[in-house]
């Protein structure tokens, strides 16, 4: 039997069109001849005579012409045809600065233009569109990015040294992985303490429908505060704190520095936290509920063998979503002190360094991408029916 006609995929077809369009008539990449100097930029087509260029617009209005007459043949290679396109960005850029970076410029800086991140963006958009299309599964939506982790791989070891990004990391490598490390100190303390809290604070809500309702309207009330506002109405307190109890000054806590930023941090997570706990265990099917107790199972018991792991998938969403906020969320703490990774976008914002933000902006997405993939993963695997 022939596969069903689908109607055309205007949303791939769509992302495909306007990624040729950018690519084809944006700057790709420019260079300057040192960090003060504005770099000059380059259209894709004014690179290498053009026709590498073209050679990725070609494959990409392909996709265009599959999306009209969707099958999963003609998904299936679009999916192929998407993934060697992100593979042979970075190679593309790797030529463009061996054309337009000479030995007589040894402080150029080759910057990344408006065409490849966009380019790289709808890309990537269009992957997340067509494993959904396919039915894959998020662990296998992710290898699919190998290829393209790869070409970046390959092409930043071998051949982007004077790319400006590259250099800026290489001129604070040390700092930077100071700044990895405090960011992920502070997540890391504010989604454990959250969770611990969350769990009791849940477990009274579940006895108490006083301590529910006081509760919920606390934790909303916090998540209006803007983030810079509550550190600021911290400052105070803590400073006064430090100042007259001994232990939490040698603790380091201060008006600035780790702890408004931890204390922030714990604030914006417990709702998220608080919810989705609250949430799993009370729609745990009571009909299994009552065939544990029918079994002679305790209160405790039914607790802690079938109620908890029933709930468990929907309490690590709760962990997914606290994770992915925090690590957003500790950039802002970069101006009281608390160091990590917004240390480098708002140094660069000071300067007009767009490569030094991008230095600290990058991390981030990333961290925030790969603690969205493990948890998520963790958490269908542990769904019943889940992935074995």
């Amino acid at each position: 039997m022939g596969e069903t006609k689908q109607s055309p995929n205007w949303v791939l077809s769509s992302l495909m069109l306007a990624a040729t369009a950018a690519w084809l008539t944006l700057d790709a990449v420019s260079v300057a001849p040192n960090r003060i100097v504005p770099g000059t930029p380059y259209a894709a087509l004014e690179v290498v005579g053009g026709w590498p260029a073209l050679l990725i617009a070609v494959p990409m209005l392909a996709v265009v012409v599959l999306a009209w007459r969707p099958n999963r043949k003609g998904l299936t290679l679009s999916l192929g045809v998407v993934m060697a396109l992100l593979a042979l960005l970075p190679l593309w850029l790797a030529a463009a600065t061996a054309v337009l970076v000479t030995p007589d410029m040894p402080q150029a800086r080759v910057g990344i233009g408006r065409a490849l991140w966009l380019l790289l963006f709808l890309l990537l958009l269009v992957l997340i569109e067509l494993r959904t299309r396919l039915g894959m599964s998020r662990a296998l939506g992710w290898l699919l990015l190998v290829p393209m982790l790869l070409g970046w791989w390959l092409a930043l070891s071998l051949w982007l040294e004077p790319l400006a990004l590259l250099r800026e990391y290489h001129a604070r490598s040390d700092q930077f992985a100071s700044a990895v490390q405090q960011h992920l100190a502070l997540v890391g303390a504010a989604v454990g303490a959250s969770l611990v809290v969350a769990s009791l604070l849940v477990l009274a809500m579940r006895r108490h429908t006083g301590v529910r309702r006081v509760g919920f309207g606390v934790l909303n009330f916090l998540q209006t505060i803007p983030s810079l506002a509550l550190f600021g109405l911290l400052l105070a307190p803590l400073a006064w704190l430090g100042a007259r109890v001994d232990w939490l000054a040698a603790l380091g806590v201060s008006g600035i520095g780790w702890a408004p930023a931890f204390l922030a941090l714990l604030g914006y997570s417990l709702l998220p936290m608080v919810r989705n706990i609250f949430v799993a265990l009370e729609e745990v099917d009571p009909a299994v509920i009552e065939s544990a107790r029918g079994m002679g199972m305790a209160r405790r018991q039914v607790f802690l063998q079938v109620r908890l792991p029933l709930a468990l998938p929907v309490v690590l969403e709760g962990v997914r979503i606290t994770t992915v906020q925090a690590i957003g969320l500790t950039a802002v703490a970069a101006l009281i002190g608390a160091g990590g990774l917004g240390t480098f976008i708002f140094q660069g914002l000071g300067q007009a360094a767009m490569d030094m933000v991008l230095l600290g902006a990058l991390p981030i997405i990333g961290l925030a991408l790969v603690a969205d993939a493990l948890i998520g993963a963790l958490s269908e695997r542990l769904r019943p029916g889940g992935a074995a």
